[in-house]
């Protein structure tokens, strides 16, 4: 048993605007990643052949600019390769999906850079809270970056991003929006929460949830090299692949670590595994959270991962049935970041020497 003494909650006090502000960006990342998700799976983001990090925000404004615009994308492979029976209406349906991420990346930019300057000005920033929000501005302007450095690899002879890239891409998008979700977890548990505190799990539940969330990480990186090689459109049965659970030719590429990453197969298959990892895991975090006899928000917070796990799953697995539609695999990818904040918020909240507890 745990000696506690009693439980102080500070007061609400700016601190709740300092909230309400990371969540406004944690959301605007969500919209961005979603997007940049329905970007890939239309074939659109390589529509915008130059990076105008300050002009690019100017859309075309007459037939003359989309007819340049068009001529330009017309000197590189995807549409001499690919796309060169479209015409200049249809580019502009490509064109758009491109351009809202690229520009959705500025309203980022500029949400979380604006409202840091005034937060700093009026003195409402620790030394500590402000170094952490530099960086995170600092992985941001690097994640604009990165993008570009990913579109640029379906600029050259083969009309088509790198799937390390990509994923790179990605993950640092995650990430980013999971460091900014984690802060603001940490206003709410320590400075905003009003409700009565109770004793923390054990240790070792609590190394479980952040193993779940390291998994849930894995599975989304795992899903940008399953989209960077468009593996989703081989094997498109469950639970076997074809007539077998491990299908012919699994890491046979050599080296062998190149296949978890080249391989269409392979990358299919491991991406089913960590699925598998992940729902065991949570099978048995359920079973103990609802044990707990207090902790009654660890209890909501782990059957909600766990329902939103389920709903992942049933998406993933009528994305690969259906072979890859739009709406149905933009869903996979939304609610993967679902499940990712879910588990990110479990792991904060049970990592806390005070946990909140609803009544």
């Amino acid at each position: 048993m745990f000696n506690n003494p009693p439980c102080r909650l500070p007061a609400m006090s700016q601190n709740k605007h300092l909230f309400n502000w990371l969540i406004s960006c944690a959301v605007l990342i969500y919209a961005m990643i979603i997007l940049g998700g329905v970007t890939r799976l239309t074939h659109s983001g390589l529509s915008m052949v130059n990076w105008e990090p300050l002009m690019g925000i100017i859309p075309p404004l007459n037939s003359e600019d989309w007819h340049e615009l068009f001529l330009q994308y017309q000197q590189y492979p995807e549409y001499k390769l690919v796309n060169n029976a479209i015409s200049q209406t249809e580019f502009k349906s490509i064109f758009y999906f491109e351009y809202f991420h690229r520009v959705l990346g500025r309203i980022v930019g500029l949400a979380f850079l604006i409202p840091l300057i005034v937060f700093w000005s009026r003195g409402l920033l620790t030394v500590k809270f402000l170094k952490r929000l530099s960086v995170i501005f600092l992985l941001g302007a690097a994640q604009e970056g990165l993008g570009w450095y990913m579109v640029q690899s379906g600029l050259t002879d083969e009309p088509r991003v790198s799937q390390y890239r990509l994923t790179a891409h990605l993950g640092l998008a995650v990430a980013l929006y999971g460091v900014i979700v984690w802060l603001a977890t940490d206003l709410y548990i320590n400075n905003i929460g009003t409700n009565k505190c109770v004793i923390p799990p054990k240790k070792t539940l609590t190394t479980l949830t952040v193993i779940l969330l390291f998994l849930i990480y894995c599975m989304i990186l795992s899903g940008g090299f399953v989209a960077g090689l468009r593996a989703g459109l081989i094997w498109n049965t469950f639970p076997l692949m074809g007539e077998s659970f491990v299908p012919p030719g699994l890491y046979e590429m050599s080296p062998i670590w190149h296949a978890a990453f080249e391989d269409m197969t392979t990358v299919q298959f491991n991406h089913r595994i960590l699925a598998y990892l992940i729902v065991s895991l949570s099978t048995i975090l359920l079973i103990v959270f609802l044990r707990l006899k207090s902790n009654s928000v660890l209890k909501q917070l782990m059957i909600s991962l766990f329902v939103m796990i389920c709903c992942q799953i049933a998406l993933g697995v009528t994305t690969l049935l259906q072979g890859v539609p739009v709406l149905v695999a933009a869903l996979h990818q939304a609610c993967a970041i679902l499940v990712f904040t879910l588990a990110l918020i479990l792991a904060n909240f049970s990592g806390q020497r005070r946990i909140l507890a609803v009544s």
